[in-house]
């Protein structure tokens, strides 16, 4: 087995890092990294020294500003967040329901905002929060508007499943993908929870390729797809626009 390199290494203690484990002592940190105790310590020095990671009192620590600063950075992350938001806070106001905003990262689709309503469908998602592409609204319309290599090959992979509804089936999947293409909206129907249905667009940016998707989360029973679409694309035409795209 090849010994990891160095960078690894220290990618290894931030990766011990999660939405479940968002503060870890030190002893936890090197077993979650895979690390010796000694190399985990000289590491997390190291990062702590530079602002990756904060110590607090007690001695636990945490991800640090210092990182959020370089994620600032990110064309796909808060650049396109502070874009979008105008047109998530109008299509929020016009239904008081959950509005997402998510691109795609691997196999997977990672949400980079996220507006709740207060009395809108409980759903689980957070601001960094990962699902499989095919079990979510806007991983639909990230998947369905995504290179036919990938799509081909993502299809032949596993669909994990989240509950009775979600799409397991290749084939199934691929006929869900062309409908999206041709409806220009994606609907995920209990896929992840079985009492909530979201509706998906995609977004644009200036040389007309996919780099976002834009979606409303709602209760499965009082869903109204053919009202939702209209008022979802809206949003989606209106942040792809405002990246620079031009019908």
């Amino acid at each position: 087995m090849t010994a990891p390199t160095a960078p690894g290494r220290l990618l290894s203690v931030l990766a011990a890092f999660d939405h479940e484990h968002p503060a870890l002592c030190l002893t936890d940190i090197s077993r979650r990294a895979g690390l010796s105790l000694t190399t985990a310590h000289r590491l997390v020095g190291a990062l702590t020294e530079w602002g990756a990671l904060e110590r607090d009192a007690s001695g636990v620590y945490h991800v640090g500003l210092r990182l959020w600063e370089l994620a600032a950075l990110a064309p796909r992350g808060l650049a396109l967040r502070q874009i979008a938001l105008p047109y998530l806070e109008d299509l929020y106001e016009a239904t008081h329901e959950n509005v997402q905003l998510a691109v795609r990262d691997g196999r997977d689709v990672v949400y980079i905002e996220w507006l709740s309503g207060r009395s809108a469908v409980g759903v689980h998602i957070r601001v960094g929060a990962r699902w499989p592409l095919h079990a979510t609204g806007v991983g639909l319309a990230l998947l369905a508007h995504g290179d036919p290599v990938f799509q081909k090959e993502y299809c032949a992979g596993e669909l994990a499943s989240f509950t009775p509804y979600t799409i397991t089936e290749p084939e199934r999947l691929r006929r869900v993908l062309a409908e999206v293409r041709r409806s220009g909206v994606a609907v995920s129907d209990r896929q992840v929870t079985e009492d909530a249905l979201s509706v998906a667009a995609p977004v644009r940016c200036a040389d007309g390729t996919v780099t976002a998707a834009v979606s409303i989360v709602v209760p499965h029973a009082d869903a109204q797809v053919p009202v939702l679409g209209p008022a979802v694309r809206v949003a989606a035409r209106g942040i792809s626009r405002a990246l620079g795209w031009q019908p």
